[in-house]
Order: C-alpha cells, then sequence, then structure tokens
C-alpha cells in the first residue's frame, strides 16, 4: 500500500471535518482523488487510524495525531511555496502536495521558524502549532520578523524578501540586499536607515516590511 497516498486520504478527512465538522464517508469518497480509495479508507481503519460507524468516519486518537502532523507540513509547504517563491496560486496546492512529503520533523520546525512560525495557510485555514511554536511564545520577539519590527541598534541577517514587485525585488537586488546579509538599524524615523557593511541605506516602510530579518 503505498504510505503517501494514506497521508493524502487522512489530509482529507482532516479537510473535510474541519468543514463540515463530520466526515460523511460517501463525500469523502467523491472528493478522494487516488488510486483504490475504498481500500485506503480500509486499511487506514485496520491500522487504527479511522472508524467507521453508520458510514461516518471520525479519527482516532493516533490518526488524529498523524494527520495533524501531515497538515502542518503541507501548509507549511504552502506558506514557503507563497510567501518565499512566490508559486502561483494554480500550482500552489500540487507543489505542497509533492513537498510536503519529503519534509521530516527538524526541517518542518526550522521552516515554521524561517516564516516566523505562521498561524495560517495562504489560504486562511489554521495551521497546527508545533514544539517550535510554543517555544517561540515564550520569547519576548520572534526569531524572524520583518524588517519594521527591527529597533535601532538591532543587528540582523536577512533571511527571505516577500514582494510580488519584480520592481523592487530588482532594486533591491542591485544594491546587494540579499538572503544572507548583515545588516544594523539605525532609525526608523523618518524613514528606515540601515548600515550593510560601509553603506547606508534608507527604506519607505512598504520596502522595509517586504524583507524579513533574523536578529544577531
Amino acid at each position: 500500500m503505498n504510505e503517501t497516498y494514506l497521508e493524502e486520504v487522512l489530509e482529507l478527512i482532516w479537510t473535510v471535518e474541519e468543514e463540515s465538522g463530520k466526515v460523511d464517508i460517501d463525500v469523502l469518497l467523491k472528493r478522494i482523488q487516488v488510486p483504490k480509495a475504498e481500500r485506503q479508507i480500509k486499511t487506514l481503519a485496520q491500522n487504527g487510524l479511522i472508524k467507521i460507524t453508520n458510514k461516518s468516519v471520525a479519527f482516532t486518537k493516533q490518526g488524529r495525531t498523524n494527520a495533524q502532523v501531515i497538515i502542518r507540513r503541507h501548509r507549511l509547504a504552502e506558506r514557503l511555496l507563497n510567501d518565499v517563491l512566490a508559486v502561483k496560486e494554480d500550482t500552489m496546492n500540487s507543489s505542497a502536495c509533492q513537498f510536503e512529503h519529503f519534509l521530516d520533523e527538524e526541517v518542518t520546525a526550522s521552516i515554521c521558524t524561517l516564516l516566523g512560525h505562521p498561524t495560517s495557510c495562504p489560504h486562511g485555514r489554521a495551521i497546527p502549532p508545533g514544539n517550535c511554536c510554543k517555544n517561540a511564545s515564550k520569547e519576548i520577539r520572534p526569531v524572524v520578523m520583518p524588517l519594521t519590527e527591527l529597533r535601532p541598534g538591532d543587528t540582523a541577517k536577512i533571511s527571505y524578501i516577500v514582494t510580488k514587485c519584480h520592481q523592487r525585488l530588482d532594486k533591491l537586488s542591485s544594491i546587494g540586499l540579499l538572503p544572507g546579509i548583515q545588516i544594523k538599524l539605525h532609525q526608523r524615523q523618518p524613514t528606515y536607515v540601515i548600515q550593510m557593511g560601509e553603506t547606508q541605506i534608507a527604506l519607505d516602510n512598504t520596502t522595509a516590511r517586504d524583507i524579513y530579518v533574523r536578529l544577531i
């Protein structure tokens, strides 16, 4: 039995339950897009991940735990593809479906931290929190944040840039503001002024908000 197909079905069960509060097996079968759908559901039941009662499907405790991990990976993958890689909407979901199966717990936590522990996917659906999120909630400041959240005197390294304006991205690239570059914030008003090496650069609020940094 293909493990990827089983994970896809668990993910769909979670989504249907999220949408309607319950999972009708007939509705589930209509929406499953993997081969031998009935066999996949039967295998999940035999493995103790779901239980079927009167044509209704429900997670067992272990099944919900497994599904939560899958959903978390998928929705973080969507955030990464949307926010950082600017993948188009019509291909984002299919790309995330492929990407999620290659993520282990350590890589998932790293992506979550890189993105600043987002709480929802690009479609507004909740991202289940991980241990890294719980630890981050105890910190005074997030690990990764928009440049606009820096305080004068803070030193940080650029993690990624989020903008759909190619001209703005080209401008930042031309002056050397790229992921991995270390900067220091000098002032916030009337414009953001950062130090990059021996050069000082002034940024307007919109541009500064597009630049995500990690404190050093």
